[in-house]
């Protein structure tokens, strides 16, 4: 009977147990299922004819099982369908499927990431515009292991150019907290902007893990000023900064679990290359990223300036048209009648020559240059860590910092027309990028630099070791007793003086610019030139 309906080669498994037991259900209703005969004689004790009203009843029994049977095996050829949609999907020998090790990082995302998205959204601002550059961050590296799971791993060239989309997200959201110092949550941005480096584990080798608890710890000191601020007033930042330390936890969890000695790049498939992320970032298999850039702008317009080429090309091209005519160049000449000319009429020389009638100079007048609009920062004069930052301060000779030790440096940027005055002993100073810029201390136990900056006046009170300057224009030393074999470098600088203390005044000595090269014989000899001397 099997034979007959095709089930030889039927498997044991579910759905074909099910669809056979259809099948016994069928030939029991074809068997079985005569109608039971209409009549109206009726005993007492009920049907005149019961075989038949039983074997109606049964038939009734038996479709009732056929339906659900039916039923049944629709629902589990769709699910069967579905699960085989995705387990048989395949581009070029790619596997369409999700590697275990992305199922556990989406975890990750939906879970510690999430939770930091909702905290970073209820503080606004520009926490939330920082985190939402996060999440961009997060699914550029989900993009990354997909591709990873599903293609051998390239060559180091190649990797870095796979890799480009990350560190792009990357600089982007330390450029945000780079442009926006003067921000009231600048601590919330530099614990982001410190540690999310982390997302570069995925180029570290062997062990990725150490790299990340690394810039956790960076984000950590500047969490920690979060908590110090706000643990008494606002649980929000204490909940925020518990979500984001939360997401290195786990990401360290993670790599141990599946990356413990690098990324796990797949063993079968074709090589990844450029375009292998691109089929994944189109394929549907990532989570939703945000949209593209904008197109490049059009051509830009055609301006005037342009048409004086074309008109100059066109004067060149009718000159030449004009000497090409040869003897008929002289038919469009006006003849001259003798009353006309100088030489035969005496009076038309005591006239003079004609005057022109005056024309408008095309010489365009001269504009001043637009100045770009300056960009305003707040000032700054605090201790981050070991390092004193003094930025940004404009016409103000009364800074000062006291509380100083061995072990802390000065970094003093963009100040102009200001003074600053540091008491104690320190480790290192410099001066980048200031203008009109005075400086006072005490000691310095390494260096004192100098770079790019213009007019700058220093006034060693005590000792210290070295001074070096570079790219500076107008640099002058006030050195004290105690610092004269202080040693000076400079590099590509000019205008610099030293002066020493003699009898309660200083006296000046230019430091020198010019230089002249000799050859003796056997090496070059460079001294100041004579001039200098």
């Amino acid at each position: 009977m099997w034979g007959v309906l095709g089930l030889q080669g039927m498997c044991g498994c579910y759905c074909c147990l099910l669809l056979l037991q259809i099948l016994v259900a069928v030939a029991q209703v074809a068997q079985g299922g005569s109608r039971c005969p209409a009549t109206d004689r009726r005993s007492e004790s009920g049907c005149r004819a019961p075989l038949q009203c039983f074997r109606m009843a049964e038939t009734h029994v038996l479709m009732e099982r056929l339906e659900k049977a039916v039923i049944r095996l629709e629902s589990l050829f769709s699910d069967s369908h579905r699960s085989s949609a995705v387990e048989y999907e395949a581009v070029n020998g790619v596997s369409g499927g999700v590697a275990p090790y992305v199922e556990a990082f989406d975890r990750l995302l939906n879970g510690s990431v999430a939770e930091f998205l909702r905290n970073s959204r209820t503080l606004e601002g520009d926490v939330k515009t920082h985190a939402e550059m996060v999440r961009a961050a997060f699914q550029a590296q989900r993009s990354f292991l997909l591709l990873a799971s599903q293609y051998q791993e390239p060559q180091e060239n190649e990797v870095a150019m796979l890799l480009k989309p990350i560190s792009d997200k990357i600089q982007e959201i330390q450029n945000f907290r780079e442009r926006n110092r003067g921000s009231k949550m600048f601590n919330h941005l530099s614990a982001v902007s410190e540690s999310i480096p982390a997302l570069g584990w995925i180029a570290a080798s062997p062990k990725p893990g150490p790299y990340v608890k690394e810039m956790n710890d960076a984000a950590t000191f500047y969490t920690n000023r979060v908590l110090k601020d706000y643990k008494n007033s606002d649980s929000r930042h204490v909940d925020w900064v518990k979500s984001y330390l939360n997401i290195w936890s786990e990401l360290q969890a993670y790599i141990k679990e599946h990356h413990t000695t690098g990324l796990s790049w797949s063993k079968t498939g074709p090589v990844a290359s450029t375009m292998s992320m691109r089929s994944i970032l189109t394929s549907g298999q990532c989570v939703s990223l945000p949209p593209p850039p904008p197109p490049p702008p059009g051509p830009p317009p055609l301006f005037d300036t342009e048409n004086p080429k074309d008109e100059a090309t066109a004067s060149r091209s009718a000159l030449f048209a004009q000497l090409n005519q040869g003897e008929a160049i002289t038919r469009g000449l006006r003849h001259v009648s003798d009353d006309q000319k100088t030489h035969k009429n005496p009076s038309l020389r005591a006239q003079g020559p004609p005057v022109r009638s005056p024309t408008k100079s095309h010489t365009p007048s001269p504009t001043s240059p637009k100045t770009p609009p300056r960009q305003s920062h707040s000032p700054v004069l605090e201790l981050e860590g070991k390092k004193w930052r003094v930025e940004y301060q404009d016409d103000k000779n009364d800074l000062v910092i006291t509380d100083t030790e061995l072990k802390q440096v000065a970094y003093i940027f963009k100040c102009n027309k200001s003074t600053l005055q540091i008491k104690g002993k320190i480790n290192s100073i410099t001066v980048d990028n200031c203008k009109k810029f005075g400086l006072v201390f005490d000691n310095v136990v390494g260096i004192v630099e100098v770079i790019n900056s213009r007019d700058i006046q220093i006034q060693v009170m005590g000792k210290v070791p070295t001074i070096s300057i570079n790219k500076t224009e107008g640099c002058h030393i006030y050195l004290s007793e105690e610092s004269l074999d202080c040693e000076i470098v400079s590099a590509k600088s000019s205008e610099m003086n030293i002066l020493i203390p003699q009898d309660s005044d200083y006296k000046e000595f230019p430091v020198p610019e010019q230089f002249k090269t000799a050859w003796d014989g056997s090496k070059l000899v460079t001294e100041p030139a004579e001039i200098m001397c």
